[in-house]
């Protein structure tokens, strides 16, 4: 079993921020032992000093030798993004492991909330993913496929066609972001697509409340939980990467299953 906990939204420095709940999170990742931890970004609000530092001290209390950290749009606000490269090093970073390969991409643009990769990445992420692995997976903060129950959709990455080609032909099987606060989880074409909602904050759409992915790979299948601090879990989709087959549930515990033709 190969384990990745998948975290975002941080917001430190929020009002909204609640540090119970991040603090029972980082308790609940170190029982769960992951290979790898996945924060794919907004770990600030402002992108202020003050903010990084209190971020950066709660990530290393999370005990795992391997984690893959991205800015996200709030990080890159005022500045933000020279504290983000002086606490976690470069905004994009690649890591193999066990036999699993993860590209993490800054999507953000300065002072600006929607997101992009740009042309001029393509090719390098396809670089990175072309060493053998048997499993892929991208990161970035934005969204690549808009998220139900968010509003009116304005954030998604400006290129998103353009990368979704370049990490198909990559042969990507699975892409985490957060940015929205709305987990949610879509098959598109070969790729699975799995966002986080916020881990800490209560700024909030609908019924939905803070929580985190955590995903477990065993061969080639793939569960991924949500998990809500202090309050359990729940299994959101599991699938093959080799058929394709999945069954995604629903709050309303609905399966939906489809084979790949």
């Amino acid at each position: 079993m190969f384990r990745i906990a998948h975290l975002s939204d941080l917001h430190c420095g929020s009002p909204h921020f609640v540090a119970n709940l991040l603090e029972r999170a980082i308790a609940e990742i170190n029982e769960l032992e992951p290979d790898v931890i996945v924060c794919s970004g907004d770990l600030t609000t402002h992108g202020f000093r003050q903010e990084y530092s209190e971020a950066a001290g709660y990530l290393a209390r999370l005990e795992c030798k391997s984690m893959v950290v991205v800015p996200g749009n709030h990080d890159s606000r005022n500045v933000g993004y020279v504290h983000f490269e002086d606490h976690f090093g470069d905004r994009n970073s690649v890591l193999h492991v066990n036999g699993v390969s993860l590209v993490a991409v800054d999507s953000s643009e300065p002072d600006l909330d929607h997101g992009q990769i740009g042309r001029g990445r393509y090719g390098w992420i396809e670089e990175q993913f072309g060493k053998p692995a048997d499993f892929r997976i991208f990161v970035l903060h934005h969204h690549l496929l808009p998220v139900p129950g968010t509003g009116r959709e304005r954030n998604v990455v400006y290129d998103a066609g353009d990368t979704l080609e370049a990490l198909q032909r990559a042969g990507v099987n699975l892409v985490l972001s957060g940015h929205k606060h709305v987990p949610y989880a879509w098959r598109l074409e070969d790729i699975f697509v799995v966002n986080a909602g916020t881990v800490s904050s209560l700024r909030l759409r609908g019924k939905t409340r803070p929580c985190y992915n955590l995903i477990e790979l065993e061969g080639r299948h793939v569960d991924v939980w949500r998990k809500y601090p202090f309050h359990g879990q729940e299994r959101i989709i599991q699938f093959s990467a080799d058929t394709l087959e999945f069954e995604k549930y629903t709050g309303r515990i609905e399966r939906e299953v489809t084979t790949r033709r």
